[in-house]
């Protein structure tokens, strides 16, 4: 992320810690910086980040913002513990789904005050007037970036070894549990029992690596399952794909699934957390439940064989990203929200 956020002309300062005890060392370290260089709002991400920025703003008064990407059901104890125990410190949270605040409304212990975007407080809200304020601003993505790229998209399949005309279905995972491609592959499997043209990528690396390898396997899908491991860049496989499918157990609101609804991909998923709250049905794609992950064999045969619903699908898919999670958007509402937090 360093050399990322540099190239686009950012300073970027990193207090080295190579595990989570160590970020509690460098708190006294960034408090200093904190009140040396005057800034005026911290920002954390992901659990044990937001302890640190909650740390930090006590010792300096500093406004502190966390983003919650996750539902708290799915941390393990500690990392569950530290959260609740700390999440009062905090001016605002930050929920990136609709079920992803409802996780915090019900673990967290309190009461909320409200903002509604522009930023204004709802007055009376929980009748009460303590701290922090719940939110949500919904995951963004760059539209102008994330767009269909066909000669990319041509060049990825050749370098595959896919046929021009052949169907894709492909997805961008870390290779962990929640993400299920063992399953994935199964679905995979099943869909290439009615379209035998068809070919499968996954793009992405993880702990799980070796035992999808294995599963790809057994299942005797090699030459038609592509896996090329981690890329920086995935927009060119975005563009070689006609279905990006998802059969998690659990998720936030993937940035993943934007970027490829951006990419006009028509999308098949289970009702993992905020895909729901993206993926409008019949419009840009459809959806099941969790628990019934295999008929995304059913979807993905259905629009592999109809031509028309597919380009619907994957239309709709890039105008409701335009719509409702740009970037652009996402960066305005913190903008309103940090500047209304430095008052």
């Amino acid at each position: 992320m360093v050399a990322a956020i540099e190239a686009m002309g950012a300073k970027v300062v990193c207090f080295k810690a190579t595990n989570n005890l160590q970020m509690f060392q460098r708190v006294g370290e960034i408090s200093r910086y904190v009140q040396e260089h005057k800034i005026e709002v911290i920002h954390s991400h992901l659990p044990w980040a937001g302890v640190i920025g909650r740390l930090v703003g006590r010792k300096t008064g500093v406004p502190v913002v966390y983003t919650e990407h996750n539902k708290w059901e799915r941390y393990n104890k500690i990392t569950y513990w530290l959260n609740k125990l700390s999440f009062s410190w905090q001016d605002a949270a930050v929920a990136v789904s609709d079920d992803v605040q409802q996780s915090i409304r019900k673990n967290a212990g309190l009461k909320f005050r409200e903002l509604e975007f522009p930023v204004v407080e709802k007055l009376g809200i929980n009748g009460n007037t303590q701290k922090p304020y719940l939110l949500n601003i919904l995951n963004g993505v760059n539209t102008a970036h994330f767009v269909r790229e066909e000669q990319a998209g041509v060049q990825i399949r050749q370098k595959l070894g896919i046929p021009a005309n052949a169907p894709v279905i492909g997805t961008v995972s870390v290779f962990r549990f929640q993400k299920r491609l063992d399953i994935w592959m199964e679905i995979a499997a099943e869909v290439l029992k009615k379209v035998p043209e068809a070919h499968f990528i996954i793009v992405g690396d993880g702990p799980l690596k070796e035992d999808l390898l294995a599963k790809r396997k057994s299942l005797s899908i090699k030459e038609r399952l592509h896996m090329p491991g981690l890329k920086t860049d995935v927009k060119p496989y975005f563009s070689a794909m006609d279905i990006y499918m998802m059969s998690s157990i659990f998720e936030g609101l993937p940035i993943a699934l934007l970027e490829a609804m951006s990419c006009s991909c028509a999308v098949i998923s289970t009702k993992a957390g905020g895909v729901e709250e993206v993926v409008e049905e019949g419009k840009s794609g459809l959806l099941c439940e969790v628990d019934d992950y295999m008929k995304l064999a059913d979807y993905g045969i259905q629009l592999l064989q109809n031509t028309e619903q597919l380009i619907t699908l994957a239309d709709g898919a890039r105008v409701r990203v335009q719509a409702d999670f740009s970037i652009i958007k996402m960066a305005k509402q913190l903008e309103e929200l940090y500047l209304y937090l430095k008052k």
